[in-house]
C-alpha cells in the first residue's frame, strides 16, 4: 500500500499528436522547422510537447530493403533499428507511444497486405507462429530499449485481413478476409490471436488496437467489427480523410453506430489528415475537391482550410466521448532546407502536412489539434503537478489541520460536504488506490 500511495496515479486522458515516423529522415537530411512566426524551432519533439500534443504513432514494416524503390522513395524506411531510435526520443519526452505494425516489407493497406519476402513460404500454421515470435521480438527490444509502447496497432488498415501472400502472386479469397467467408475468417483470428498473444505477454498494460478504413461503409464497418467479436482487443482503430471517406456527418453516423454497437469499447481516428496546398490526387476514389459533398460543407484546400478542418474534425469527435484518441497522419512532412535534387520522398510532396514546404513553417492547423486533449484538473490533484501521490496526502492533512501552505479548501473538499476532514481523506487514498 505504501508504495501505491508514493507512486503517482496514472490519470486517464484523450491523447493527440501524429504519425511522425519519417521525422528523424527529415531531420538527417536538414529540414528546417519554423513556428507560424517564423521562429526557428530547435527540437521538434518538445516543441510539440509544448504545444499540447502527448502522443506520438510509428510504423513498423519487417524488412524494408525489400520494399521497391518507388516505395522507398515514399518514405519506407522504418525497420525495427530506426524505430527504437525514435521511440525511446518519444517516451524521453514523455509522449505517449503507439507502434503500428505493418506486418509486411511495405505499405499495408486495404489494397495491399502482401506477406514480407522472409515469410513467403510458409503455410498458415508456421505464419501464425512467425507472427507470434515476430511481434514478441520486436516489442522485447522496444521494452528493454525503455520504449515501451502504450498502444499497438496489429496490423495497418487491416479492413481486408492481412499477409495475402507475397508480392507478385494471386491472392485467394481465402487470404483476402471477407465478411460472411467462414475460412478466411478463422484464418483472420487465427493472425490476431498470434499478434495479441505477444503483444499481453510483452506489454501487458498497452491498449491493442485493430485498424481499418471502412468509415465510408458504415454497414460494411458494423458487420467487420462483429466478425471478429471474439478477438483480444480494446481499441477500435479508424482512418479518416474527408477526401475518401466523405464528410463530418459520415463520421459522425460511424461513431454513433460504434457506440450503439460496440459499447466497451474505445475508439481512435489513428490516421487523419486534410491537404493545405494542391491536391496531388484526383478522381481516385472521391475527389473532395470537385465532387458534392452530401453530408455538409467543404473546406478549401489552402491553409486556411486545413485549419478550418482540423478545428471541426476535434468539435466533432469531443461529442463522442468514446473517442480517445486523434493522430494527424505524416504532420512532419517538411522538404524547406532539404537538398530538391536529393529530398526525403522522391514521390512528390505531401501536403497535408502541417509544415509548409515551401518555407518550412507550421502550418495554422497544428494550434487546433491540442484542444482535442485539454489540460484538465485531476480530482485528488491538489498541489497541481498532475499527480496524485503523497503530496497531495500531506497538503490534505495540512489543509484539515488548518496549517499555512495547505491546500485550496475548495480543491482539498473531495467529497463536496462543505468541510475538509477524515472522510476527503479517506476519499484521497480511495483515489490513489484507484
Amino acid at each position: 500500500m505504501l508504495a501505491l500511495l508514493l507512486g503517482p496515479l496514472a490519470v486517464a486522458a484523450n491523447v493527440v499528436g501524429g504519425d511522425i515516423s519519417l521525422l528523424p529522415s527529415y531531420e538527417a537530411k536538414g529540414a528546417k522547422y519554423y513556428d507560424t512566426s517564423g521562429h526557428s524551432i530547435a527540437s521538434v519533439l518538445p516543441w510539440l510537447k509544448d504545444q499540447g500534443w502527448n502522443a506520438m504513432r510509428v510504423r513498423l514494416f519487417v524488412d524494408p530493403s525489400q520494399a521497391s524503390a518507388t516505395e522507398q522513395g515514399e518514405g519506407v524506411c522504418q525497420d525495427l533499428d530506426y524505430v527504437v531510435g525514435l521511440a525511446k526520443r518519444i517516451k524521453a519526452q514523455g509522449f505517449k507511444l503507439m507502434l503500428d505494425f505493418h506486418y509486411s516489407d511495405s505499405w499495408a493497406d486495404p489494397v495491399k497486405q502482401y506477406t514480407p519476402a522472409s515469410w513467403a513460404g510458409l503455410d498458415d500454421a508456421q505464419l501464425n507462429d512467425t507472427l507470434y515470435s515476430y511481434t514478441r521480438r520486436c516489442l522485447q527490444t522496444l521494452v528493454a530499449a525503455g520504449a515501451t509502447p502504450d498502444y499497438i496497432q496489429t496490423g495497418n488498415e487491416i479492413s481486408y485481413g492481412m499477409l495475402w501472400g507475397p508480392v507478385g502472386t494471386p491472392t485467394s479469397q481465402l487470404k483476402k478476409f471477407t465478411v460472411g467467408n467462414q475460412a478466411s475468417q478463422e484464418r483472420f483470428l487465427a493472425q490476431l490471436a498470434a499478434a495479441a498473444r505477444a503483444c499481453r505477454e510483452v506489454c501487458p498494460k498497452a491498449k491493442i488496437v485493430i485498424h481499418t478504413e471502412l468509415v465510408r461503409n458504415v454497414t460494411l464497418m458494423n458487420n467487420y467489427y462483429r466478425a471478429i467479436a471474439s478477438a483480444d482487443y480494446d481499441v477500435i482503430g479508424l482512418s479518416y480523410y474527408p477526401y475518401y471517406h466523405y464528410s463530418l456527418g459520415q463520421l459522425d453516423g460511424a461513431l454513433k453506430n460504434i457506440e450503439n454497437n460496440f459499447p466497451g469499447k474505445e475508439v481512435m481516428i489513428v490516421e487523419a489528415g486534410f491537404y493545405h496546398d494542391w491536391q496531388p490526387t484526383s478522381g481516385i476514389n472521391y475527389d473532395y475537391a470537385t465532387q458534392a459533398d452530401t453530408y455538409g460543407n467543404t473546406y478549401a484546400i489552402t491553409a486556411e482550410g486545413q485549419r478550418a478542418f482540423a478545428a471541426a474534425l476535434v468539435a466533432k469527435l469531443l461529442e463522442h466521448p468514446v473517442v480517445t484518441g486523434l493522430f494527424w497522419w505524416w504532420p512532419e512532412a517538411n522538404e524547406y532546407g532539404v537538398n530538391w535534387q536529393n529530398p526525403v520522398t522522391k514521390s512528390g510532396w505531401y501536403n497535408a502536412g502541417l509544415w509548409n514546404n515551401q518555407n518550412g513553417r507550421a502550418m495554422p492547423a497544428l494550434a487546433e489539434l491540442a484542444a482535442f486533449a485539454p489540460e484538465q484538473p485531476v480530482n485528488g490533484d491538489l498541489t497541481g503537478d498532475g499527480a496524485v501521490d503523497i503530496d497531495d496526502v500531506n497538503a490534505l492533512i495540512n489543509a484539515i489541520l488548518g496549517k499555512g501552505g495547505a491546500a485550496d479548501k475548495t480543491l482539498a473538499d473531495l467529497n463536496g460536504d462543505g468541510t475538509v476532514d477524515i472522510d476527503d481523506l479517506n476519499l484521497l487514498l480511495n483515489i490513489m488506490l484507484a
